[in-house]
């Protein structure tokens, strides 16, 4: 999985530069051995069957590495940092969650005529997978202890209808809810959904956001803690220490694979006592162990709804994108300068460019 010239980690000496493998005679016997530099030009030849030692380095950006130097007590200092900073993190975790599961939750009433007049104003036909998730959400939500949920299933299955009848479960009982996002994008794209979806209710919705400037910000953060807003949007910037909500009740957060470990526990720190679902086509293994060792309760759409072409996810190699996806169109949206990708496929072939 190396090549010559890859940054590797010997557990023992810190971080290197692997120079391939070299064929080496040693009291008589040949055998192959890695070769990695280290700093000052040192050299270390491990025997293959070693292997076990040396891991890839999947850390910062390469050309900003120090090597590490042999002999320096340097590397052992910093796993011992990283030891005690990994132990603090998993104290906080465990103190967090015992918090939670000792926090009494807000059971949400049996669904009400609104609840059932937004459903059925739904424009297209469940699947039965959606049907079923939103009848477990529901369960979860009319318990009196805090929901902690996944919702699963890939792209075009109808995660967000289902997120969103939670959204107006919770507002009917006058609860605030929060949709929490990873991109600006994003949460105007959900933002426009859910002015859609709840049109002719009376549900306040805001959105939080890079793209708004500092004044409109300000309003938005006022009428989130006074309870003017039912539902806002907002990407990390409802996780900053401004933000108070009036009586929030449910804290939607999608695509949760890409907020790291300390933003999740942010997230879990707003919402204790407070209902939780998160959405996912790629959950991280550290969601999966949540799950099987019961922490974590999960819901699966796997039903596409009919005739919605699945998307079909690619892998390519760097030197083979441009064949694939075309060329990439420079833009400025809001001031700020992107790249959009021009693909050269069919569209009938559903292929989603990221």
């Amino acid at each position: 999985d190396i090549t010559p010239g890859d940054l590797v980690v010997h557990h023992a000496h810190g971080i290197g530069v692997y120079r391939g493998i070299k064929q080496m005679t040693v009291d008589g016997v040949t055998k192959d051995y890695i070769a990695i530099a280290f700093d000052k030009g040192d050299m270390l030849y491990v025997p293959c069957p070693q292997l076990d030692l040396i891991s890839k380095y999947i850390g910062a950006d390469p050309a900003r590495v120090k090597l590490s130097r042999m002999g320096s007590p340097a590397w052992e200092k910093a796993k011992s940092k990283v030891r005690d900073q990994s132990r603090e993190l998993a104290r906080e975790l465990i103190e967090l969650y015992a918090r939670r599961l000792n926090t009494k939750g807000f059971a949400f009433s049996p669904d009400s005529e609104w609840q059932k007049e937004f459903e059925e104003r739904f424009e297209y036909e469940e699947t039965q997978d959606q049907l079923e998730c939103t009848r477990e959400i529901k369960a979860d939500m009319e318990r009196p202890y805090p929901m902690d949920r996944l919702l699963c299933g890939d792209v075009g299955v109808g995660k967000t209808e289902v997120a969103l009848r939670a959204a107006f479960k919770a507002v009917c009982d006058s609860k605030q809810v929060a949709v929490l996002v990873p991109t600006t994008i994003l949460a105007s794209q959900h933002f426009n959904t859910i002015v859609r979806r709840f049109h002719g209710f009376p549900v306040r919705v805001a959105v939080l956001s890079r793209f708004k400037n500092r004044r409109e910000q300000q309003e938005t953060v006022k009428a989130i803690k006074s309870g003017e807003v039912d539902i806002v949007v907002g990407t990390h910037r409802l996780l900053q220490k401004d933000i108070a909500f009036h009586d929030l009740g449910l804290l939607i957060v999608d695509e949760e694979q890409r907020f790291g470990v300390k933003h999740k526990e942010k997230i879990k720190e707003l919402a204790i006592g407070v209902d939780v679902l998160t959405m996912s086509a790629t959950p991280i293994p550290r969601t999966l162990s949540l799950i099987l060792y019961g922490d974590l309760d999960i819901s699966i759409v796997d039903e596409l709804p009919p005739g919605r072409t699945p998307v079909r996810t690619r892998i390519v190699p760097p030197d083979k994108r441009e064949d694939m996806y075309g060329f990439l169109r420079r833009e400025v949206h809001a001031g700020r300068q992107v790249y959009v990708v021009c693909p050269l496929v069919e569209e009938s072939e559903a292929v989603e460019a990221v």
